[in-house]
């Protein structure tokens, strides 16, 4: 961390020609209210230009990030100088000051290191030999007003030396924050005094427990900040492994080693040259990131948020590639050195404990236990697991998987030294190793083994498991550019391994009763973890992860010990671990080809156990709000069907007894009404309605339509709290009409919530029983009565016709505030299926999700004349992907070539953000999937929130290899062209719907199209060079 001078210093401010100019302002009449204004706008020109100056230097690539701030230090430095000297000789003269005036200006915490970010606060603190005097409090105030006037924010502090000491005693920060004082101006004596008073009176004899409370302070402010390097929008300053964490380790040094640069460490045998190489690169990648934060947003920003994650990586030259673009790469990037900044922490912690160990302190407290356990190979220091000697991993290359894999058998913690002795030894991690039967035993041991995700984490930091498993190294700190994913691959896959252990072990048998329940049944658990493991291993280079991962495993198992059939098992595993959550979550499960087609591709109970268990942890590792109770229940419900299906109970013969059980569960539960509207009732239900609900649901529709007609009325809206799902279920009876869905869609997108699921049944007297499940923009069901009753009143006028969804939800979205999805770039997509259903047309739409989103889809379905039997409706972060079960007006499947053309013509115009044409001939279209781009600009629309899987994970599989895949929704819906207004007031006869059938393969990914970006990065060569 080399502090070198700043390159031609002068063209950033020149302190002798500012003073000249100030000289020759005030020389003749002297500092009068008259020339104030010219004073401070001499001083705001001199800083405007040498500010000006900096960027330019950097963003023509002649300045790195950290000469950056010592330039930015630099010129508050002369700046500062100048004030002072203008105030004491010519705002505040005097001719023989007096030695109590004596005035020390010292610069404080990152300005005292030298280090100033373009939007930094400057912290200075005026040393006093007494106390102040009034002409010293008359200058330093002049010194602070100008640099407010400037603009510049400063904290200050005016102390005696006796002060200062006896508070950096009691306050930490304040210690800190002197620990970095430098001299800025002023009495020099004065400053070496303060300086020498701090050394003997405060650091002294307080080392080791300073230490320990800067490092419980770091632990606090990561445990504040999630724990975790791997965030979608990660704080560059305060984040785990940020700039703090480098400070906090030079602090740490100064402390203890009283150095001026941490290159100074070099000499004290504290790191080595490669240690120093290290700490380097990393803070040369965070001061140069930050700085270019600071420049693009124009404030003291610190957060690495959507919105600035594209233009960073353009500024740092990361171009798109085959299977990541420039902005993944950056981000991937910026994880490395953050863990950089964690192994330089783990090497000082261990060299620091090496030196400066006693019996009574240390940086962390012993595991104590009655007596250590004997392990093989290796010792115990302070009851954590160490090598034997520092040649212990050149001797036996075997134990750097052996160290890992003892300290998990022992439940020992690893001695931060043996951690060092690792990292420095990760070269002997070759091919030899690989292929090591005793490696690839302890490997796999660890992964099958108790509190795997400790171990796990602890491999993977140290950088062991991606040498180890190079496949997986690829992955190692790679994210995805989206809303969805909120861990990189190799956390999200860390932490479903950790999940399936809680799984297997019983400790997460509220949360997955089914999946604790099959587990202890599969034929092998290895091929279990195994595949959990390598389900994403393949992200990030192009193509299908699924079926790339796959030929992963066929060539990785039998190197882990697997057997031919484990392998296979493995193998078929990754290639179709989306296929359940795709099924589950965008087909219908009530239509018997959605599970026909599904079991065609498992094929046996062994592979559905399996196959279950891993889509519960995949779906739940994605991140902390993704599992909820509506996909747990839609899983549940594919996971018994499927099963029923490979048993043996036939398909027809399993619906038909599942309507004549619902049939008499209700009409139990129905005995004391009269035996005429029971039987009335029972004949206006489908079979499609008897299997959409279970009977509880079923007496609540029951009760509210017997009300309704009671009571003659013409609409009837009811909106419960459902907390099985933590939504909002909201039920409307209605005359069936065209356009009734979108009408529904609009309103509650106006309403601000977004749809989970929708199942839509039309009864045989032509009215629509509809139910929407709903929650709030935080995931939560709304349980507040006024604004429940408000939204039932929005869903009411808009059927009524007394509100226009489309032209509200078009002002909506010219006065919407930015969202973070404005970041993201979703191409649209319609894929129009006719082979996942025997009876419907099955319409898959891909989006940017949006408020208007749902009404858009659902009112182009309607002006084509379609009735709506069901939708999916789900969410992946910013991406929407909505299934619709359809038929035409007639209640037939749509066949006609012209026809399907139309539909998708007008969808996709409706979701691509432009104006649907006058409808008049229909333009062909050569294709049934649609894929276009971006939206420009597109009438508001609806967001639809749920989901288990990205869309990118739903990336689809050959016909011939996938299957239909469902998502649970029953019943039918009508949508027709029609103006909704009419619509509203007409009652005609619908016909009953069916439940939708599906089948179908998941969507396949568009591949994006890669972008080059700037070829240099400050300093005249492309950052990405660095990774």
């Amino acid at each position: 961390m080399s502090r070198s001078s700043v390159k031609n210093p002068r063209a950033i401010i020149d302190r002798k020609a500012l003073t000249k100019k100030l000289d020759d302002l005030v020389g003749w009449s002297g500092y009068t209210p008259k020339t104030q204004g010219e004073v401070l706008a001499i001083f705001k020109e001199a800083h405007t230009q040498g500010w000006d100056e900096i960027k330019k230097r950097f963003e023509a690539g002649k300045m790195t990030g950290p000469e950056v701030t010592r330039a930015h230090a630099l010129l508050m430095d002369q700046l500062i100088r100048t004030v002072h000297d203008f105030a004491d000789q010519w705002v505040y003269p005097s001719a023989s000051p007096t030695t109590g005036e004596t005035l020390t200006i010292i610069a404080t915490g990152g300005y005292g290191r030298g280090e100033l970010a373009p939007f930094s606060d400057i912290d200075l603190m005026f040393l006093l030999p007494y106390k102040m005097t009034p002409r010293t409090e008359q200058i330093v105030e002049f010194v602070l007003y100008m640099l407010w006037d400037l603009g510049l924010k400063v904290g200050h502090a005016t102390r005696s030396v006796d002060e200062a000491v006896r508070l950096a005693k009691e306050d930490l920060t304040i210690r800190t924050s002197l620990l970095e004082a430098r001299w800025l101006w002023g009495d020099q004596a004065l400053f070496d005094k303060f300086r020498q008073a701090f050394w003997d009176d405060v650091a002294d004899g307080s080392g080791m427990a300073y230490v320990e409370q800067k490092l419980a302070e770091r632990d606090n402010r990561h445990d504040k900040m999630g724990d975790t390097r791997y965030v979608l929008e990660p704080n560059i300053k305060e984040g785990k492994g940020g700039l703090r964490d480098l400070q906090t380790l030079i602090w740490i040094a100064k402390y203890l080693y009283r150095v001026g640069d941490m290159n100074d460490l070099v000499d004290e045998g504290v790191l080595t040259r490669a240690d120093m190489k290290l700490f380097e690169k990393a803070e040369n990648f965070l001061w140069t990131v930050r700085c270019h934060l600071h420049y693009l947003i124009g404030r003291p920003e610190e957060r690495l948020t959507f919105s600035v994650q594209k233009d960073i990586a353009q500024r740092l030259g990361y171009r798109d590639r085959a299977g990541t673009n420039g902005v993944e790469r950056f981000m991937k990037h910026y994880f490395l050195i953050a863990k950089d900044v964690g192994d330089i922490t783990r090497i000082l912690c261990a060299v620091l404990e090496h030196q400066q160990k006693k019996a009574t302190k240390r940086f962390r407290l012993p595991f104590f236990r009655f007596a250590d356990p004997d392990v093989p190979g290796f010792k115990l220091d302070g009851g954590r697991l160490t090598v034997e000697n520092k040649k212990a991993f050149a001797t036996d290359p075997v134990k750097l998987v052996g160290l890992f894999h003892a300290a998990q058998s022992h439940d020992l913690d690893i001695h931060p030294e043996a951690l060092r002795l690792v990292t420095q030894n990760l070269k002997l991690v070759d091919a030899k190793l690989r292929r090591n039967k005793e490696a690839n035993r302890m490997f796999m041991e660890m992964l099958t083994g108790k509190d795997p995700v400790k171990t796990l984490m602890r491999f993977n930091e140290a950088g062991v498991f991606g040498r180890f498993i190079p496949d997986f190294g690829r992955v190692v700190a790679q994210m995805q550019y989206d809303m969805y994913h909120v861990y990189t691959v190799d956390e999200h896959t860390i932490r479903a391994i950790g999940l399936l252990n809680g799984i297997e072990t019983g400790r997460l048998k509220e949360d997955h009763p089914v999946a604790c329940e099959v587990i202890s049944e599969v034929q092998s658990r290895e091929a279990l973890y195994a595949s959990v493991l390598l389900h994403d291993i393949a992200k990030g280079r192009g193509g299908d992860h699924s079926e790339l991962g796959a030929e992963v495993a066929m060539k990785l198992c039998p190197r882990l010990g697997l057997n031919a059939w484990e392998t296979e098992t493995v193998a078929w595993l990754v290639r179709h671990h989306l296929l359940m959550s795709a099924t589950a979550f965008k087909r219908d499960l009530d239509d018997p080809k959605t599970i026909q087609d599904f079991c065609k591709v498992v094929q046996s109970p062994e592979r559905l156990r399996l196959l279950l268990c891993l889509t519960v942890v995949d779906i739940r590792a994605v991140g902390p709000n993704v599992w909820n109770n509506w996909k747990a229940g839609l899983l549940r419900e594919l996971y018994w069907q499927a099963k029923a299906e490979l048993t043996g109970d036939p398909t027809a013969d399993r619906r038909k007894n599942r309507v004549e059980r619902a049939k008499r569960s209700l009409e139990e539960a129905l005995a004391k009404w009269p035996e005429a509207e029971r039987e009335t009732h029972m004949e206006r239900c489908t079979d499609a309605y008897w299997l959409s609900a279970d009977t509880d649901t079923q007496v609540r529709h029951a009760e509210l339509v017997r009300k309704a007609e009671k009571a003659k009325a013409d609409l009837t809206i009811e909106m419960t709290v459902d907390k099985t799902r933590a939504a909002n279920e909201i039920i409307v009876y209605t005359a069936d009409h065209p356009g009734l869905f979108a009408n529904i869609a609009g309103a509650l997108s106006l309403a601000g919530v977004s749809v989970l699921d929708a199942k839509i049944a039309t009864l045989t007297n032509g009215m629509a029983l509809d139910t929407f499940w709903v929650h709030d923009a935080d995931g939560k069901a709304i349980d507040e009565k006024g604004q429940i009753q408000r939204m039932t009143q929005r869903i009411e006028d808009a059927l009524r016709g007394k509100r226009d969804p489309a032209r509200e939800l078009t002002k909506a979205a010219e006065t919407a505030l930015p969202s973070k999805s404005r970041a993201f770039t979703v191409s649209p997509r319609v894929i129009v299926d006719n082979q996942a259903s025997n009876t419907y047309t099955v319409i898959e739409i891909n989006g940017q999700d949006r408020p208007g989103f749902l009404y858009d889809i659902t009112s182009a379905l309607s002006e084509e004349g379609l009735q709506i039997a069901s939708a999916q409706i789900t969410t992946y972060g910013e991406r929407v992907v909505d299934v619709f079960y359809v038929k035409d007006i007639f209640g037939l499947k749509i066949q006609h070539r012209e026809k399907l053309k139309s539909i998708e013509a007008s969808v996709f115009e409706r979701i691509g953000g432009k104006k649907p044409a006058a409808k008049a001939e229909p333009k062909a279209k050569e294709a049934t999937k649609v894929a276009g781009k971006p939206a420009a600009k597109a009438p508001a629309k609806t967001s639809a929130k749920a989901a288990a899987k990205p869309p990118s994970k739903s990336a689809a599989k050959p016909a011939a290899k996938t299957p239909a895949k469902g998502a649970a929704a029953p019943a039918a819906k009508t949508a027709q062209k029609a103006p909704a207004k009419a619509a509203a007031k007409a009652k005609p006869k619908a016909p009953a719907k069916a439940s939708a059938k599906p089948a179908a393969k998941p969507d396949a990914k568009s591949s994006a199209k890669a972008k080059p970006g700037p070829k240099t990065k400050p300093g005249g060569k492309s950052m990405e060079a660095a990774e």
